[in-house]
């Protein structure tokens, strides 16, 4: 018989993992600005349908098929997810010995993974790219980026960055979050700026929209880490401890940076910190001591603020909403943090953190499978990007009519407020 508690907690996981998707939309849409808010929200529905499809088709079995023998690419034995299912129901019939929970639920829970990093990368296109050019670097990434990077880092043994290397990422750092912020500044730096920046500040439109995706974010996020132990034991609600603290140490962070940066705290800054807060502990929520996280969140925050107000306006890209200076900076941080911190019996591999052994080879191996993660992504995206610019006449992005009437009437023919149409 299967485990029906740890079978039960991961159908509430993959639940509360798909709720994320459209908590970001809120998120991102109360940050974007009033003429594009439905486009803003609408690239994350748009997503959700992709990834449907294509991790049905492909995604599962490019990410978790084959027999382990390819380091960087899982299989074709489970296209279409046709013979995965057979396998999977005939558990029902032969449970085997090692199984907690039917492997069936891996599916939609690593689905889920998919559709959230994904929809994470929309953010730093907000109010300049086509539409029609989102949907298929989109459909391409969930196909050629994700899933062999969810096997380089989870695909067990003879998996290059989680076995071969032994880098540990307990439920996305690499995957997620590196991976979906770097993927969005390079789309960015593809675009190019919005017309005005530099020179006009972009405000949220509505910061109550943004502390209800935030919200739900948190909420959330409690399935994605707790989740990503597979069984309901221990280790997962460790996993749960250090992601309420971390998020919470991050949030009063964010809010001191700002009292002595700007002079007032504001809702926007606090929902910000508590995500940046969720990012960083996510590679190590089950492999550090409650403690640890606290620090962790309590250090992200200045590193995030500080790559998002001054080296976005130093370097000069336009990451609208800021996915690269909170996803991929605080993944980094995170990555590198569960180098120094992780609990060495918790540890996946034979090493534990720098503090407890004084031995930097795990520190090492995070590092190396953080620059690994970086290097793959980014040529890829290169191709992936140009590939699509060249299909789409040779241009990303709307026209400057289209951009200055705002992409909720240009492309989407409806607006949010339809009293403020043609408003800022």
């Amino acid at each position: 018989m299967f485990d029906t508690g740890s079978t039960a907690f991961m159908i509430v996981c993959a639940m509360l993992v798909l709720l994320m998707t459209p908590g970001l939309a809120f998120f991102y849409g109360g940050l974007s600005r009033r003429k594009n808010v439905v486009n803003t929200m609408v690239m994350v529905f748009g997503v959700i349908g992709i990834v449907a499809i294509t991790w049905t088709i492909c995604g599962w079995s490019f990410a978790y098929g084959g027999d382990g023998s390819i380091p960087f690419f899982g299989g074709f034995d489970q296209l279409g997810f046709l013979s995965g299912t057979s396998d999977m129901l005939a558990e029902a019939e032969a449970v085997p010995e090692d199984a907690v929970y039917p492997s069936i639920i891996d599916f939609v829970f690593q689905m889920a993974f998919c559709m959230i990093t994904t929809a994470i990368i929309t953010g730093s296109l907000a109010g300049r790219m086509k539409f029609g050019a989102v949907c298929a670097f989109v459909a391409i990434w969930t196909i050629v980026v994700y899933p062999p990077l969810a096997h380089m880092v989870w695909g067990g043994d003879g998996s290059l960055i989680g076995d071969t290397i032994g880098a540990l990422d307990f439920a996305g750092g690499d995957v997620v979050h590196i991976s979906s912020g770097l993927t969005g500044l390079i789309l960015c730096l593809l675009l190019g700026k919005r017309k005005g920046f530099g020179m006009m500040s972009y405000r949220p439109h509505n910061v109550p929209f943004v502390a209800l995706g935030a919200a739900l974010l948190w909420f959330g996020w409690f399935g994605f880490n707790a989740g990503s132990q597979f069984a309901a034991d221990g280790v997962a609600g460790l996993a749960l401890i250090n992601t309420v603290v971390a998020s919470g140490a991050a949030l009063v962070s964010w809010m001191v940076v700002e009292r002595v940066k700007v002079g007032k705290p504001t809702l926007v800054g606090a929902a910000t910190g508590l995500v940046a807060g969720l990012v960083v502990i996510t590679p190590a929520a089950g492999f550090v001591e409650p403690w640890a996280a606290i620090i962790m969140g309590l250090i992200v925050s200045p590193i995030c603020y500080f790559a998002i107000s001054f080296c976005k306006a130093k370097i000069g890209y336009d990451d609208a909403l800021d996915a690269f200076g909170c996803h991929c900076v605080g993944g980094i941080v995170g990555g590198i943090c569960t180098g120094i911190f992780c609990v060495p019996e918790l540890s996946w591999t034979d090493f534990g953190g720098l503090i407890y052994t004084g031995d930097v080879s795990l520190l090492g191996s995070q590092i190396l499978g953080i620059l690994i993660t970086i290097v793959f992504v980014g040529v890829l995206d290169v191709v992936i990007g140009l590939i699509v610019k060249a299909c789409f006449k040779g241009s990303l992005r709307v026209s400057e009519e289209e951009e200055a009437q705002g992409l909720d009437v240009a492309a989407h023919g409806e607006s949010a407020y339809p009293a403020y149409i043609g408003l800022d």
